[in-house]
């Protein structure tokens, strides 16, 4: 991890640095007498990790580090203890209070490394993808369905049929409309009747109270007029 101690007093930043220099994961780049010294350092390199006073003239720790937009992780080591509490308003890894042992100061540094470590495995981890299809119960089986398969889903009380692009006939399941809907990505999909849903690249056309998917005429409901309106505008 790539750090920088900041100390205005020349015994407190020799200590920092020879302190950091035992740590083996610990890389010290810069070695700064007060915030300008480290602002400017922070300017041209990436920085893990950040070692600081508190009280320090012209801009103090807590101030240099409320400057920041991106902030490395931050460990203050300082001879006051009333600033704790305003320190951690600002997410610190440890506030560590001189003088400091070195014990201390290692167990400060192993828990940045192990916050270190967990954000560079988010940053790696690969982004979660949607599920693209659901299971639906047929003949005691679950029968995976692909949302871009997907015509147009009719409700019959406690059933529903399921029109796909890839069957001649509609697959007849016991569930409703409402339970299913949840399921569907709501930006590919609309619901415009109480007994249709439909996926909104099937539509042809739609006209005052219908809804057509190729020759098959559906009726729009009173209710769901708005959002048949709200889908003709977006897409004109």
């Amino acid at each position: 991890m790539k750090c920088i101690a900041v100390d205005d007093e020349p015994f407190g930043l020799k200590l920092l640095e020879d302190n950091i220099s035992k740590v083996p994961f610990l890389e010290l780049v810069a070695a700064c007498n007060n915030a300008f010294e480290a602002m400017a350092v922070l300017e041209k390199n990436k920085i893990d990790l950040i070692f600081i006073d508190i009280q320090m003239p012209g801009l103090s720790g807590l101030e240099f580090i409320a400057t920041l937009e991106q902030k490395p992780l931050v460990i203050f080591v300082t001879a006051y203890k009333q600033y704790a509490l305003d320190s951690y308003d600002l997410s610190v890894v440890d506030y560590l209070v001189k003088p400091v042992s070195l014990e201390r100061f290692i167990k400060a540094c192993n828990r940045a490394k192990e916050i270190y470590e967990l954000k560079s495995l988010k940053q790696l981890a690969p982004h979660h993808k949607p599920a693209d299809y659901f299971f639906v119960n047929i003949d005691y089986s679950q029968l995976k369905v692909m949302f871009n398969d997907i015509i147009w889903m009719e409700g019959l009380r406690d059933y529903v049929k399921i029109y796909l692009k890839s069957k001649n006939t509609p697959l007849l399941i016991r569930s409703s409309l409402k339970a299913l809907e949840p399921e569907l990505p709501a930006h590919e999909f609309i619901r415009f009747h109480k007994s249709y849903l439909a996926s909104i690249d099937s539509i042809t056309s739609v006209r005052k109270n219908s809804i057509f998917i190729k020759n098959i005429e559906l009726p729009i409901g009173e209710t769901y007029k708005e959002a048949v309106e709200r889908l003709i505008n977006k897409k004109s």
